[in-house]
């Protein structure tokens, strides 16, 4: 597939990249921004993204940080990631926390009733604080974006500077 452009207005990426930077910081969970993004990701079927956020999720927090526990040493990045699609059939995987956070982020993904159920939301606040709950929704948000702008675009894994 060829890209139908690659222009991007630099005030738009810049601010793209400031929101989910800022988004990122203030959720404090690097491992747990990369599982959200790799999944909402995975439901958009963004190539691009997916492709950059596992390579993220692997040099920047390396398999030791994303293994959930010693006792669970075979969930290392690669065995996590390839399980997130199917995250809620390997609960064991993913920590309560995680599992609240990509409940929500597949409920704020697909909006198909319109909104995000009361349920989701509560039970991802039973896990975050307010402030984080709102740099969590940040993070969701921006990928979800960044998401659209690369399908849209038809922008490849590896292709040319976005």
């Amino acid at each position: 597939m060829t890209a139908r452009t690659t222009r991007l207005d630099t005030g738009v990426r810049d601010a793209m990249i400031a929101l989910g930077a800022a988004a990122k910081k203030g959720l404090g969970d690097p491992v747990l921004a990369e599982l959200v993004m790799i999944r909402a990701s995975q439901i958009n079927e963004c190539a691009f993204c997916l492709d950059m956020h596992v390579d993220l999720a692997v040099e920047k927090n390396g398999e030791s940080a994303v293994a959930v526990s010693p006792a669970r040493a075979k969930s290392t990045v690669w065995g996590r990631i390839a399980l997130l699609n199917a995250w809620a059939e390997a609960p064991e995987h993913f920590t309560e926390r995680e599992q609240a956070a990509l409940a929500l982020t597949e409920a704020v993904t697909v909006l198909t009733d319109g909104f995000v159920p009361d349920a989701t939301y509560e039970a991802a606040a039973k896990h975050f604080g307010e402030v984080e709950l709102a740099h969590l929704l940040g993070v969701i948000t921006v990928i979800n974006s960044w998401n659209r702008l690369m399908v849209s675009r038809r922008i490849v894994p590896g292709g040319p500077q976005w």
